[in-house]
């Protein structure tokens, strides 16, 4: 079942149950997206309200997912609404281009200090994938590093070593690949490397160095835990990448949100390229990728034909651009402080509420941006963030009863904060949470609840 209610009634998902029953009929698995939450069947929303969704049982609840963090305004925010709807009836998409491209790239290069030209794309990994093609392009070398556990979409070389890696005979890290049957030579082609060992990370940049195209980072990796980067481990990846001439990639498909500027901007790194999404988009499809001029030059220039060609048939499409510029006009640096001052108000809630408990769940994140983990120390590692059996377990239970107090929890992914969210909103999920170690007693415990 769903829940595990504690007054033993269970809820009525009765509209969800037979959505999903439908939709095994046409999808594999029953949905259309592998990062659906189902326990065992999905919640089928009907509508968004500012901070909230109400289900098609019409069951309300706070949401902390807002879609993957995409949402910084919440739902249905009236000014992208109405710019939409009058946008409609002129047009949806053009082969041509438009002005509004133009908009919202002139805002976007003007506050994040990295990006002096750009292209638009359809969504994060198109992103990433163009930021590793124009790397290789640029130095003319074919492999990458990356960040065990963090993800990066979908391109297979995106993909590689998101997992982890093997160790083989004579110690070197085989990439896991994201899928079987992915090309076994994909794995030659990218590093794998601990997400805050500087040591480390400069030692295989060094032997490395001849072949490597660009580091790929994301600076908070949500899917490995969430974890601030250290200020050394940053200052190393740009002293060493320079050093041997290897770019700099910066996902911020997700971390744009953490500032006015960015999450580069924030922890000091200065990437050579860095990828957009999510949030630039204003709730509609978007991708971007920027960087200096120089190296953005790959992508096409007055006197010379690309050495990498960039399409899409919707990239740049009005719509987007112009939901997105509605929606980062409206994240002032007011708007990011006060957004940092919630998050840091609601982690601090939540953690002193599992010590009070001695409870086994600890919290990471910053700015608006929140993990939840099933341990009693905050992971400081992608290896460390991996749940057991047991925890995974504990997690699903702390969502499932957060659902049922009005709470949509993500359960294993970024939790996010958006601007229609008031202080009682933080307040009910941190009484909630409260509530859920006051009924489920986990004292002194590491196991199975």
């Amino acid at each position: 079942m769903l829940t595990e209610p504690a007054d033993g009634e269970e809820p009525a998902f009765s509209q969800s149950i037979n959505l999903f029953r439908r939709g095994q009929t046409v999808f594999p698995g029953g949905v259309t997206r592998a990062t659906v939450d189902k326990d065992p069947n999905p919640i089928y929303m009907s509508r968004g309200e500012g901070a909230y969704l109400v289900d098609v049982d019409e069951a309300r609840l706070l949401d902390l997912n807002n879609n993957f963090t995409t949402l910084l305004h919440g739902h249905g925010y009236e000014p992208i609404l109405e710019a939409v709807s009058s946008l409609l009836s002129t047009g949806t998409c053009f082969s041509n281009p438009t002005k509004h491209e133009i908009a919202l790239a002139e805002l976007l290069t003007s506050r994040i200090p990295s990006v002096e030209r750009i292209r638009f794309v359809n969504t994060g990994t198109e992103a990433v994938m163009f930021a590793i093609k124009a790397a290789r392009a640029f130095t003319g070398r074919s492999a990458i590093a990356r960040f065990a556990g963090a993800y990066h979409g979908a391109y297979d070389w995106a993909e590689a070593g998101q997992n982890g890696f093997e160790a083989a005979p004579d110690g070197r890290r085989i990439a896991r690949l994201g899928y079987q049957g992915a090309p076994s030579a994909v794995a030659n082609d990218v590093l794998v490397l601990d997400f805050n060992d500087a040591d480390a990370l400069e030692e295989a940049l060094t032997v490395n160095a001849e072949r490597l195209a660009a580091v790929l980072i994301d600076p908070m990796p949500s899917r490995a835990g969430l974890i601030e980067p250290a200020r050394e481990f940053i200052d190393r990846l740009m002293t060493v990448a320079d050093r041997h001439g290897i770019l700099v990639i910066a996902d911020e498909v997700l971390n744009l949100r953490q500032s006015f500027s960015g999450a580069s901007a924030r922890y000091g790194l200065t990437p050579d390229l860095l990828v957009a999404g999510k949030i630039i988009g204003g709730g509609f499809p978007i991708g971007a990728v920027g960087g200096s001029a120089k190296v953005m030059a790959v992508f096409g220039g007055d006197t010379r034909s690309p050495m990498v060609s960039q399409g899409g048939t919707f990239s740049a499409n009005p719509v987007s651009m112009v939901a997105g510029r509605i929606a980062m006009e409206a994240a002032t640096p007011a708007v990011f402080d006060r957004l940092e001052q919630q998050g840091v108000r609601l982690r601090a809630q939540l953690t002193a509420t599992a010590r009070k408990h001695n409870a086994p769940f600890s919290v990471t994140g910053a700015a608006s941006l929140l993990r939840l983990h099933p341990k009693s120390e905050p992971p400081r590692s992608f290896a460390a963030a991996v749940q057991r059996p047991d925890e995974l377990a504990r997690m699903r239970f702390l969502c499932r009863f957060l659902r049922r107090e009005g709470v949509l929890l993500p359960h294993d992914a970024a939790a996010c904060l958006s601007t229609p969210m008031t202080d009682m909103d933080l307040d009910h999920v941190a009484d909630a949470f409260d509530k859920f170690l006051t009924q489920h007693s986990f004292a002194s415990q590491e196991a199975q609840p």
